[in-house]
């Protein structure tokens, strides 16, 4: 069976970034790594650990497909002037029949913890951008 579990990684490093930059909207902000994903382990030669870097990609992954906008990496350790795109900005806002906004619902998977939840949310976003 195939281990997925960086995919789980990233739906949850996905949404918290999301909705990071749809509480500072619209003021770019600057992201850190370690308050998407969690305190960093650096090895002994002071590399950043597979989970760290993992986010990382996540953030640039999100910016190459028109997700989010950033102005630079600082050190594999942050995004500065970070903002949602227009596309992200409409679809967070966006609210279903039940009148919840994507946001609302995006936040309630993100702190509920429920990684079925998330994915669907997450996978389903995607989808309309």
């Amino acid at each position: 069976m195939l281990d997925d579990l960086h995919i789980h990684d990233f739906y949850r490093d996905a949404g918290r970034i999301l909705l990071a930059l749809f509480q500072q909207f619209p003021a770019p902000a600057t992201i850190y790594v370690e308050d998407i994903s969690g305190p960093d382990t650096p090895d002994e030669f002071g590399l950043h650990s597979p989970r760290h870097l993992a986010c990382l990609g996540a953030m640039t992954w999100l910016k190459e497909c028109g997700y989010i906008n950033f102005a630079q990496i600082v050190r594999q350790e942050a995004v500065e002037e970070a903002t949602l795109s227009h596309r992200s900005f409409l679809l967070m806002v966006s609210r279903g029949e039940d009148g919840m906004s994507n946001a609302e619902k995006l936040n309630e998977a993100v702190r509920g913890g429920s990684s079925p939840q998330l994915e669907a949310l997450v996978v389903d976003l995607m989808r309309h951008l």
